[in-house]
């Protein structure tokens, strides 16, 4: 309650970063510096446990394997099959989450941006035609 009223008062959090790069710098800031390193005695890895956690609040009494409740899947174990009306769910729902990701245009824009392409058209029609007339005429001139 105390962190919203310093944000109240005036006192914003850090700025988001704004290039792919600063996202990483951000994130690779907030991560421990090491999530396992060996032990060169018995060349067995051990997990390093940021500052702060104590065994009983990590969850010691239960192995990894029970944190997840599956344990994860082997490279060589091959896909399950799924059937052909799956796939095409799978299909959509895909497509369906990534026109999410889609920052659409508005419609100023999209008449903006519609405009400039017909210009654009319009000129490289003209500009086609008016060679293929030149050219016409120079060919015409010189063969006939």
């Amino acid at each position: 309650m105390a962190e919203d009223q310093e944000r109240e008062e005036g006192q914003e959090s850090a700025p988001r970063p704004s290039t792919a790069a600063a996202r990483r710098e951000r994130r690779g800031a907030n991560r421990p510096a090491a999530r396992k390193d060996a032990d060169p005695k018995t060349e067995k890895v051990k997990a390093v446990r940021p500052a702060g956690k104590t065994a009983a609040g990590a969850g010691a009494d239960k192995p990894a394997a029970d944190k997840k409740g599956r344990p994860t899947p082997n490279r060589e174990r091959k896909a399950e099959k799924v059937g052909f009306f799956a796939r095409i769910a799978r299909y959509l729902r895909e497509v369906v989450a990534e026109l999410r990701k889609v920052i659409w245009p508005t419609r100023k824009q999209m008449a903006t941006y519609t405009l400039v392409v017909l210009v654009f058209v319009a000129f490289m029609v003209a500009l086609v035609s008016g060679l293929d007339l030149l050219l016409g005429k120079g060919v015409f001139w010189l063969f006939a």
